[in-house]
């Protein structure tokens, strides 16, 4: 077995495409089956722990891959070890004290793209070298070059429009000179002080946004209530009401001995109609028909207020009035944002819809779901239902909302969902990237299944969490330091880091040289200032740390080449070739 390989571990979709990727990308990969572990700790040595470059434990469950990444890490300390796992508290213990590597949440690292796709946001942030970039999408105005219509901001890909000669077509980190067609949708990239400058907003954190005020809640409430109640407890009420009122006149007019006043008629009237009886007033001396008054007054007032207990104990006591307070609330909502699926992914985009302040209502058709009191705690209305019914989803007032995703765990759940939807939307639909309309956002897991959807069905907008996320653990993986992800149509950038290594094939290199389907935006240099957008007959030094965006795959290889000799030869590639 060759030295500094990488384990992984896991049979889903996330863990195979990491481990093919990090075969093209020349690494040895030892597989580790987590179906079959009978002695992890045994496994783990005959995988070839104690000279593994890394271990990536990426298995869809948390106690597995808990239990390797702590016992990789106690048979081998220097050991990059990257975990995957859902829960945050178990994220973020791990992640202290856990050494080289990192531990990673899917859905966390999903979630911006969902939520940038669903505010129809063409502007992404992030942060590299102490300073802040943004990534901004826009649609070409004229036929002219990007350097004509975007100025200093450098093109991250142009996607070809309706006139242009290849429509469809994504040019990937082109020069600024390339001729752009109107409709073209350009993607730049600059820092917010220059993409502001080109009148571009770059967005902002926001602070969450607070509870609903009570008088609202209150509202909200009663609206649930009444359309909870069963319709046989309005006659029972007026049934009562009839036999309080009554009573009361007749006790008022022919009480004797002693004469009765209103209130006094109604006191004795509600006494005796729950069978209180606190003594006293009596019907001892009073007449015969009022005495036989007296006994079908209680055996109505027993029968009446039995049935109007067992209707309230039936509405408190029951789900269905916890369950229904979404159906009213959701009524009054416009302009909302629906989210189908409280899965991991889903409860994570919430999250951060309701910290920008926006409206959101979520269709979710498990009734135990263990994120139904983060929803709750969120003061987020949930309708409970089958999202592929075309009533569970008008419940949820897809009609008037501003935007729709799907994200449940089932990749056929969310493709019929997305085809109901988008049949339900009609001209609503956003169609493409810089279109206006309703943007329809959905999941899947399969990077293959997202570009057929998009070509078959139209949606531009399906995101696969195993592209956005694949980045983050096989750069953890091989050292390349990923700082963010965003999505251009159907295909996922990265955003990275790297150190020239002395020695390397980068050592020296002019940046003309470079891979031309990645882009530097930044190098920073020992006891030096940044440079930004360094000119294309700059050289590259030992010890530069370059930042550079582009897809994972070009910056694999380029992380590659910046390697060092030996690190080189150890994944497999050899150091006499010259690329």
């Amino acid at each position: 077995m060759d030295a500094n390989h990488i384990i992984v571990s896991g049979e889903d979709a996330l863990a195979t495409t990491i481990a093919e990727e990090l075969k093209n990308a020349g690494a040895t990969v030892v597989k580790l089956d987590d179906t079959e572990l009978a002695d992890t700790e045994t496994d783990l040595a005959e995988a070839g722990i104690a000279d593994a470059l890394a271990v990536v434990c990426a298995a869809d469950d948390d106690s597995t891959n808990l239990e390797i990444a702590l016992l990789a890490r106690k048979a081998n300390p220097e050991v990059r070890v990257v975990a995957r796992l859902a829960n945050d508290v178990l994220c973020q213990a791990l992640s202290d004290g856990n050494g080289p590597g990192a531990i990673l949440n899917v859905a966390e690292l999903a979630a911006p793209s969902v939520v940038e796709a669903c505010l129809a946001h063409a502007t992404h942030p992030f942060e590299a070298a102490g300073i802040r970039f943004a990534v901004s999408g826009s649609s070409a105005s004229r036929d002219a070059t990007l350097r004509e219509l975007y100025g200093g901001l450098a093109p991250v890909a142009v996607i070809r429009g309706a006139n242009s000669p290849n429509p469809g077509a994504v040019e990937v980190c082109p020069g600024r000179d390339l001729q752009a067609h109107t409709g073209d949708w350009a993607v730049m990239i600059g820092t917010a002080d220059e993409v502001a400058a080109r009148g571009i907003e770059v967005p902002r954190p926001v602070r969450t946004r607070s509870r609903r005020p009570l008088p609202h809640r209150t509202l909200d409430a009663a609206r649930a209530l009444r359309n909870d109640i069963n319709p046989a407890f309005y006659p029972v009420v007026a049934a009562v009401l009839a036999l309080t009122i009554g009573s009361t006149v007749v006790l008022h007019l022919s009480h004797q001995r002693p004469r009765m006043g209103w209130i006094d008629a109604l006191y004795f009237t509600v006494e005796t109609i729950t069978t209180t009886g606190y003594g006293d007033f009596s019907f001892v001396d009073q007449p015969t028909w009022l005495r036989l008054f007296a006994a079908m007054m209680m055996f109505g007032g027993v029968t009446t207020i039995a049935l109007l207990v067992a209707f309230i104990s039936d509405v408190l006591l029951s789900r269905r009035f916890v369950l229904a307070a979404a159906r009213p609330r959701v009524g009054h909502l416009r302009n909302h944002i629906v989210v189908v699926g409280l899965s991991a992914l889903g409860i994570r985009v919430v999250r951060d819809l309701v910290a920008t302040g926006h409206d959101v209502a979520v269709v979710e058709i498990d009734e135990e779901n263990r994120f139904l009191s983060a929803a709750r705690e969120l003061d987020v209305p949930v309708i409970f239902g089958d999202a592929t019914l075309r009533q569970t989803l008008e419940s949820a007032r897809v009609d008037c909302a501003r935007a729709v995703t799907v994200l449940t765990h089932d990749d056929i759940v969310n493709i019929e969902a997305g085809i109901i939807l988008a049949e339900m939307l009609g001209r609503r639909l956003r169609p493409m990237h810089h279109w206006p309309g309703v943007p329809l956002v959905l999941q899947v897991f399969d990077r293959a299944l997202g570009f057929a959807l998009a070509q078959r069905f139209g949606f531009v907008n399906a995101r696969s969490t195993v592209e956005l996320a694949a980045p983050w653990f096989i750069g953890a993986a091989i050292g390349l330091e990923v700082l963010d992800t965003f999505s251009v149509g159907q295909r996922s950038f990265v955003i990275g880091a790297m150190r020239v290594a002395p020695g390397s094939k980068l050592d020296g290199l002019r940046m003309f040289d470079l891979s031309t389907q990645t882009r530097v935006i930044a190098i920073t240099r020992p006891n030096s200032r940044v440079e930004l957008n360094p000119r294309r007959d700059a050289r590259l030094r030992a010890d530069d740390t370059v930042y550079l965006v582009g897809p994972y795959r070009e910056l694999l290889d380029t992380l590659r080449k910046g390697q060092s000799p030996t690190e080189s030869s150890a994944d497999g590639e050899d150091p006499s070739d010259d690329q």
